[in-house]
């Protein structure tokens, strides 16, 4: 092991998250346990490398731009695809659902993958399909994560698909609201007669969200209680896969 590399990366780390802008050589060194000559050896390289810059207006060190430059290319390389292919695999397992994972555009979501149920009578729908995202729970997880900005994209009066569909813009705002302060949408038949859905946002690296997985299957087995009892389970998921995005907090929604 090259603890080299190690005592360099432990610096890194203890400059990225302090809350200091700056920290001394005798800081670093007290936080990463390295001598004070270790210290300034590692910060000494690190500039060098061009990881770490000295600011003689604060006098301390901080890092760069250049661990922000290897974050966003790292991001751009993950396949939300990829990352969730695990999760959505135990989602479906653990449930007995359909299980899909969607992504917004403009007014709409698509369905990008998903994973069928093993159940005689299932939810119908294709990868590749479109579903109104206010009508339908990967839709409204995401609507909800998105703000009410995105909201005004809407026309005033929204399209009605069953007796359940919202179709008020207001009332749909208020539901919005109500997903954000439980972590997860809901669908009760609001897209097809009998067919319900839960689901929750995906979040990348940079807190944005990016896509949603949900839960869907026909309302005579997924009850207000019965999606009350799944929640958790894709919260998890969700959030399991939005770590593998980039996402950094610890707790989520």
């Amino acid at each position: 092991m090259d603890k080299t590399l190690l005592k360099g990366l432990l610096v890194l780390e203890t400059l990225s998250f302090s809350e200091k802008d700056v920290l001394s050589i005798d800081e670093v060194a007290k936080i990463t346990g390295l001598t004070r000559s270790n210290a300034h050896r590692t910060l000494q390289t690190l500039i060098t490398a061009g990881y770490v810059q000295r600011d003689l207006h604060k006098g301390g060190f901080c890092n760069t731009l250049k661990l922000v430059e290897l974050g966003v290319r790292q991001l751009g390389r993950l396949n939300i695809r990829d990352i969730a292919q695990d999760n959505i695999a135990r989602l479906a397992k653990k449930t007995k659902e359909t299980i899909h994972l969607s992504v917004l555009d403009g007014l709409d979501v698509i369905y990008i993958d998903k994973v069928e149920s093993i159940q005689p009578i299932r939810a119908y729908s294709m990868i590749g399909g479109r579903a109104p995202a206010y009508a339908v729970a990967t839709g409204k997880a995401l609507l909800a994560a998105m703000g009410n900005t995105y909201i005004e994209r809407f026309p005033k009066k929204l399209e009605a698909y069953t007796s359940k569909t919202i179709i008020s813009i207001d009332v749909l705002i208020d539901e919005l609201a109500r997903i954000c302060s439980i972590g997860y949408a809901i669908n009760e038949g609001e897209w097809r007669e009998g067919v319900g859905g839960l689901a929750v946002p995906i979040f990348n690296g940079f807190n944005e969200p990016i896509a949603a997985i949900g839960v869907s299957g026909p309302m005579s087995r997924l009850g207000p209680e019965k999606m009350k009892e799944l929640a958790p389970l894709v919260m998890a998921e969700a959030y399991d896969i939005s770590v593998g995005m980039g996402y950094s907090q610890k707790s989520f929604i």
